[in-house]
C-alpha cells in the first residue's frame, strides 16, 4: 500500500521491484497480497491488455481511519475517548501531539457553535 500511495497506480511487477531491497517477494506472493488487498477494498484495478494496474480505493488517512475505528469497536467497546486515554496512559502520544489535538478540538466546537447560530436578518417562520 505505501508504495501505491507514494508513486501512484502500479503493476504487480512494479510493486515487486519497489519492494524487492526491503522484502523479497515471488511474483505469485505479491499477486497474492494485492489480490487480497483488493478483496478487503483498499485497491481496485484496471485491466490494459492483459495487465491489472493497481491503485489505492481510498486515500491513506482515509483508509486509516477506517482501522482505527475498528479497533475501536472491537477493542474498546466503541469507545474513542477508552483509545485515546490509553494512549496517552501508556505514553504513546506526546504532550505537543495532546496540544495539537486540544486545539483542534476547540477549533472543531468553535466551528460547530458557530453553525449553530441563526443567520442575521432572518427571522423565523412560525408554524
Amino acid at each position: 500500500m505505501d508504495h501505491i500511495w507514494s508513486h501512484g497506480p502500479s503493476t504487480a511487477e512494479a510493486c515487486r521491484e519497489a519492494l524487492a531491497a526491503s522484502r523479497p517477494m515471488k511474483d505469485s506472493t505479491i499477486r497474492t497480497v494485492l489480490r487480497r488487498l483488493e478483496e478487503k477494498g483498499y485497491l481496485i484495478h484496471e485491466t490494459e491488455g492483459r495487465t491489472f494496474i493497481y491503485k489505492a480505493s481510498d486515500a491513506r488517512q482515509n483508509v486509516a481511519v477506517r482501522a482505527v475505528k475498528s479497533i475501536i469497536d472491537r477493542f474498546c467497546g466503541g469507545s474513542a475517548e477508552q483509545l485515546v486515554l490509553g494512549m496517552v496512559d501508556n505514553a504513546v502520544l506526546k504532550r505537543s501531539q495532546l496540544e495539537r489535538l486540544a486545539r483542534k478540538i476547540a477549533d472543531r466546537g468553535a466551528e460547530e457553535k458557530a453553525a449553530e447560530k441563526p443567520k442575521p436578518g432572518r427571522k423565523e417562520e412560525n408554524l
